[in-house]
């Protein structure tokens, strides 16, 4: 078998990961510190006041996971002596120029950094504007700032999400945006200015700012900017907007600088399927809400077309790609650079094309695991697994919802005025409830239901051109995974102790 090239690509390089708290980012740490012992420095920024908070932010919300456990076997007592040789936690924060690295540490990082992983992203679907815009946009501009500063730098990847095309329908090709791209396909003459976007989001803040009246409601206001804001350009959330603009700014940042730039778009990340810990995960993925409230007995109905495939994929494998992606495109260093291609290229980690996974296996793995392990109730019984209905279409979830909770609300509200506001505090709780749920529904509404289909003609080739034990190695092929197995046998598992703890 053909020796494996991408270990040896890693051997003695200097990477800066950003986002190394995320789930992704602690996968890609503790692979690459296993499969290539011999990496010069993994560089790791992560919000701290000093070097000794980031030092222990690093060492509690990433070394210290289960998921090193393996590595942590290996290197037997001399784990933490090898930690601190090839991890260098760096009290930073990509939302400031050098991501707020300074003098001779920051001479010697930029000196040293051959490759730049950038996954550090707030995926919250509600994010406040000004915050989602210094993080997902900001944060790419002064990635490439830094990136200017590294005359050995030999190519950059960026985490993007595969959902950054909106509610687009059919094929989705693996391409880059154009720089002022809508999604608005009924108005061909509108056009997106980022540094537009920015200037809007401040000046708006400082107007919030000198209203006193207005403070108060600033965060709400700020994140319901930000969700019109992309909703005027076609998107259908603040998240995958401020993602698009991330991308449109990598490409408009890089242009013509000679170090190959590739994108990497995941579609909903699930737990590990194979190392180093089957089944671990952290957060809540959009379809592990429907095994958590299952499990919970908590719900009754869901939004979800059994019928559509839920576009999954497991973290380990987006990891791999993200490697071969790295290996692949890495150019020489300066001096010996070959000319950079003029856009990204762009790699969707996905299923939906290859190996569809429709809602309704989520659904009878979820039956047939909790029949077959149900969850103890309060009262020390096994509770039994029950059926829950799923709505196929907003429309019939919003009907649903109306009939079943929001008409008997509003008799509840006159209940109330006839006992002399003695039910306030419950029906105040009650409206909150329902108007969170029906939030919730507008903004995940366009994820749940998505029926595009995403291409992998980049990654399929990026595949057959690894080496032989390469692909054995950093499997990324979603074909090898049988998804009825998967969720019974390890995501399910996964997400019952380690988030339903």
């Amino acid at each position: 078998m053909e020796e494996a090239r991408i270990p040896g690509y890693l051997k003695n390089k200097g990477i800066l990961i950003t986002g190394s708290t995320g789930f992704l980012g602690k996968i890609l740490v503790e692979k690459i510190l296993r499969v290539q012992p011999d990496v010069k420095r993994i560089y790791l920024p992560v919000r701290a006041p000093d070097a000794e908070s980031a030092k222990k932010r690093v060492e509690t919300e990433v070394i210290g996971k289960e998921l090193f456990g393996l590595l942590r076997e290996t290197h037997g007592k001399g784990f933490q002596s090898f930690v601190d040789e090839k991890v260098v936690p760096l009290a930073g924060d990509i939302i400031h120029e050098n991501f707020g690295v300074e003098g001779a540490q920051l001479a010697q990082m930029t000196q040293e950094i051959n490759v730049i992983v950038n996954g550090a992203a707030t995926t919250n679907f509600y994010e406040r504007y000004d915050v989602a815009l210094d993080v997902n946009v900001m944060g790419v501009k002064h990635m490439c700032q830094l990136a200017s500063q590294c005359p050995n730098l030999e190519v950059i990847l960026h985490v993007s999400t595969a959902y950054v095309v909106g509610e687009r329908q059919g094929v989705i090709q693996e391409l880059p945006f154009k720089h002022g791209e809508t999604l608005r396909e009924d108005d061909a003459e509108l056009r997106l200015d980022v540094d537009a976007e920015l200037r809007l989001a401040r000046d708006y803040q400082r107007q919030l700012a000198g209203d006193d009246a207005e403070q108060k409601n600033e965060r709400k206001a700020m994140k319901e900017l930000g969700l019109a804001r992309a909703r005027e350009f076609g998107w259908p959330n603040t998240y995958v907007f401020t993602k698009a603009l991330g991308e449109m700014t990598l490409a408009q940042e890089l242009a013509g600088g000679g170090v190959p730039v590739a994108i990497v778009r995941p579609s909903i990340i699930t737990s590990i399927q194979k190392d180093p810990l089957p089944g671990w995960i952290e957060g809540t993925r959009t379809i592990d809400a429907i095994l958590i409230g299952y499990a919970k007995q908590n719900l009754s109905c869901f939004l979800a077309d059994l019928d559509l495939t839920m576009d999954v994929i497991p973290g380990d494998m987006v990891v791999n790609a993200m490697m071969a992606a790295v290996a692949a495109h890495a150019s020489p260093p300066a001096g010996q650079r070959r000319p950079a291609p003029a856009h990204p290229t762009v790699y969707h980690a996905t299923s939906s094309l290859r190996n569809p996974a429709p809602y309704a296996v989520l659904y009878r793995t979820g039956i047939r695991y909790f029949s077959a392990h149900p969850r103890v109730g309060a009262d020390g019984r096994p509770v039994r697994a029950r059926s829950v209905h799923f709505f196929a279409t907003v429309a019939g979830f919003t009907a649903y919802m109306v009939v079943r909770y929001r008409l008997p609300l509003e008799l509840l509200g006159l209940l109330n005025l006839l006992l002399c506001g003695l039910l306030s505090r419950l029906c105040d709780e009650l409206r909150r409830k329902y108007a969170f749920v029906m939030r919730l529904v507008d903004l995940y509404g366009p994820f749940a239901l998505f029926r595009g289909v995403f291409d992998d003609a980049n990654v399929e080739k990026l595949r057959l051109a690894m080496a032989p034990a390469d692909r054995a190695a950093f499997n990324f092929d979603p074909k090898t995974v049988d998804w009825d197995d998967y969720f019974y046998r390890i995501h399910i598992p996964g997400v019952m102790k380690y988030v339903l703890k």
